[in-house]
């Protein structure tokens, strides 16, 4: 499938970097999902491994402060965790099974990482408590507030797709396009990129709607990438939640015609992405540009990250 994404997909136009401590922030964030008890080391070690965090986060913020990659690279490798779980071992193959769960995360999220953690938050639980326990740390109350509000969002997508699962229902284009933008753990990952950014736009500039139709898109370039790259892997999955196969099933396609429509959709994303940051730009607000930077470097990010991971080989 990489061959096929490679010669469909429009290469982003923005350079393609990696942060210079990547390779030391994978064993740290290893060590710090095992510590936790998220993973043992067994094959859940291995399936970590592959799916290298570290590589995603130092391509999406190569400038960014150490400590601030490190904490991205967490949560990429807790996004990770969390994926495998429902899509691999079975948490979510059922809403009764994963709403528990859920319902004991959304509680981690509401304490906003006040405090320590609690004996019976579980390992997944008291990772995000560490994770929010940090963000707090940083004394940026407005980005810890959005990156509670969007794990909350990515953890209630969840239970959007466990239901799907257990009825055997396949979504349409719409309806997934929507949904995909949050079970791909984007926008939370966009809440610590800011984080690491020295500067960014004032609470008026940051809801003009042509910098948050500008993030949609970025979140949508990045899931609809990963899922052309993944589709070798994902095909065989009875909940067929992937661009392709959702285009396949509601037009009518075959697999091959199927995949273009995808790698055309992205593409003319693109498109419409460097149009929407061109006229950011000619606007003038320097605010804003640090923003897009982050932005460029997660669409890049994900692209190179995807030719190289082993986690859809």
């Amino acid at each position: 499938m990489r061959t096929f994404a490679v010669s469909a997909l429009r290469e982003p136009p923005f350079p393609a970097r990696r942060h210079d401590t990547t390779d030391r922030l994978a064993g740290e964030s290893t060590a710090w999902a095992l510590s936790f008890g998220l993973i043992d080391s067994g094959h859940r070690l291995s399936r970590l491994r592959r799916a290298d965090a570290a590589g995603l986060a130092g391509r999406a913020a190569p400038d960014g402060p150490v400590d601030e990659v490190r904490l991205l690279t967490d949560l990429i490798s807790w996004l990770f965790v969390m994926d495998d779980a429902c899509d691999e071992d079975g948490l979510g193959t059922a809403p009764t099974r994963l709403a528990p769960v859920v319902a004991d995360l959304l509680d981690v999220l509401d304490r906003h990482g006040d405090g320590p953690g609690r004996p019976d938050d579980g390992p997944l639980g008291a990772a995000l408590h560490d994770l929010c326990r940090r963000v707090r740390a940083r004394g940026r109350s407005a980005l810890l507030l959005r990156f509670v509000s969007r794990v909350r969002d990515y953890l209630l997508a969840l239970l959007w797709e466990a239901s799907n699962r257990e009825h055997g229902r396949a979504p349409g284009v719409a309806e997934y396009v929507q949904m995909r933008r949050h079970t791909g753990g984007v926008h939370p990952s966009f809440a610590l990129t800011d984080l690491a950014l020295a500067g960014l736009p004032g609470a008026t500039a940051r809801t003009e709607p042509t910098l948050l139709a500008l993030d949609t898109l970025a979140a949508d370039l990045v899931c609809w990438c990963n899922d052309v790259f993944s589709y070798s892997k994902e095909r065989t999955a009875p909940d067929g939640h992937n661009l392709v196969t959702v285009i396949a099933r509601e037009s009518g396609h075959d697999e091959i015609a199927a995949l273009r429509v995808a790698a055309e959709r992205f593409n003319e994303a693109l498109s419409a992405y460097l149009t929407a940051e061109a006229k950011l730009l000619a606007e003038g607000d320097p605010t804003v540009h640090p923003v897009l930077a982050a932005r460029r470097n997660w669409i890049r990010a994900t692209y190179d990250w995807s030719l190289v991971a082993a986690r859809y080989a």
